[in-house]
């Protein structure tokens, strides 16, 4: 036997490492899990500090992270042999650019998460360019790397499975045959089988259901409550498992919620126009438009570092870290924009580094100014840079760029909160 996996029923991240043990022939059994029991007790926060699910025991190994635990139980064919460096590049693909999406246009649907119009029609556009993407991939491909199904075939199934059954129609399919000859290849193998077991593809689109989400995230609970005391009464959050190991809070909404940019300056930086400048022009011209429109009076710049850099190892786990934070941001947007870069040395060993350059209305820390911004932000020092000094901009062009030195390191990777 493999090992003992802890997950959530019907995860889709566990998924991928059960289907992963399916293709090494590896026994990999599901450990008995009551969330808010299994992963808060003494035993299991010794073996898995975190306390998130999927997390993996095996005989001389315990494992916390999804991708790492799925190319443990599987073997060379779906670690891609040769080309494993393009197995991860796509495992990368499907953590990095589909997942945050799925999530944005899927969620609202189930009742998980609220529902933003402008969001969601964003992911919709951006999902499009990606299925395209895929879709020309396979155009004279049968999987994705190589001959045989790999890891990158397996997690970028499971990542897509919840936008072919719940919003992926026939009419948004048609787009795509190459991705869905491919995905329903993969959903009959035996090995996919014995995991999703027949997986219906979407007839209908799902929508967003606000009676849906007050019942799950507790808001119509109100009518049914007890008539208050005088005393005021501590409210505690309620909590729901929403799947890939998080817990997130869902306390019940006040009859009225303030704008956290209220008490805010002016916000005379048009930040549309900035971020398309930004990933339409090059370089040189995104960095030359800042410096000519940018309102210093009423902006500000942040540069930020993670501050447990000696806890990353793995490149595209540093990386889902830095697009798990950016994903949980999505209301902060209208007013901020930011850079985070994933940094390396040329070691040995080789050292990783998180680094981010961040510019938002307000001369504060935003994420002060709401409870709903204050998730990631507290694992990282925070900066605020003086902008007419040329270091400063200095700072500001290398991270527009993604080149240069920083502190003897240089950029890997990056990722663009716009």
């Amino acid at each position: 036997m493999a090992g003992k996996l802890y997950a959530f029923p019907n995860s889709f991240q566990a998924q991928k490492i059960q289907i992963a043990a399916a293709f090494s022939g590896k026994s990999v059994e599901v450990a008995d899990f009551v969330v808010g029991e299994t992963n808060k007790s003494a035993e299991f926060l010794k073996k898995f500090p975190l306390g998130k699910v999927p997390a993996f025991e095996g005989n001389e190994v315990t494992l916390f992270e999804t991708n790492a635990i799925a190319y443990y139980v599987g073997n060379d064919e779906t670690r891609g042999g040769a080309n494993e460096a393009e197995v991860l590049q796509w495992i990368g693909v499907a953590d990095n650019e589909i997942l945050p999406l799925a999530c944005t246009w899927v969620y609202p649907t189930l009742g998980i998460m609220q529902y933003n119009k402008a969001a969601t029609e964003k992911a919709k556009e951006d999902i499009k360019k990606v299925m395209m993407l895929l879709n020309n991939h396979l155009l004279s491909r049968t999987f994705v790397v190589g001959e045989r199904i790999t890891q990158a075939d397996i997690s970028l199934a499971c990542t897509l499975l919840m936008l072919y059954v719940g919003v992926f129609d026939a009419d948004f399919r048609a787009a795509f045959p190459n991705v869905n000859r491919w995905f329903t290849t993969l959903i009959n193998q035996p090995q996919f089988k014995s995991v999703l077991g027949d997986v219906q593809l979407c007839t209908k689109m799902a929508q967003f259901d606000a009676k849906k989400y007050n019942e799950v995230c507790g808001k119509s609970a109100k009518k049914e409550q007890p008539p208050k005391t005088k005393a005021k009464e501590e409210k505690k959050p309620k909590k729901k498992e929403v799947g890939g190991g998080e817990t997130v809070a869902l306390a019940e909404a006040p009859a009225k919620k303030t704008d956290p940019w209220a008490n805010c300056p002016e916000a005379t930086f048009n930040m549309e126009e900035w971020k398309r400048t930004f990933s339409n022009d090059s370089h040189e011209v995104a960095y030359q438009y800042f410096l000519d429109n940018f309102p210093k009076e009423n902006y500000s710049v942040w540069h930020c570092k993670y501050m447990y850099n000696d806890e990353l190892k793995i490149n595209f786990m540093s990386m889902n870290l830095i697009n798990g934070m950016l994903q949980r941001l999505e209301k902060l947007r209208k007013n901020a924009f930011g850079v985070m870069l994933l940094l390396c040395d040329d070691g040995p060993p080789k050292k990783l580094a998180i680094e981010g350059l961040w510019i938002w209305l307000g001369d504060e820390l935003a994420f002060k100014r709401t409870p709903d911004w204050q998730i990631d932000y507290e694992y990282f020092a925070w900066e605020k840079l003086d902008y007419d000094n040329q270091c400063t901009k200095d700072t500001i062009k290398k991270f527009f760029k993604c080149e240069g030195e920083f502190n003897g390191m240089e950029c890997i990777d990056s990722s663009d909160y716009k």
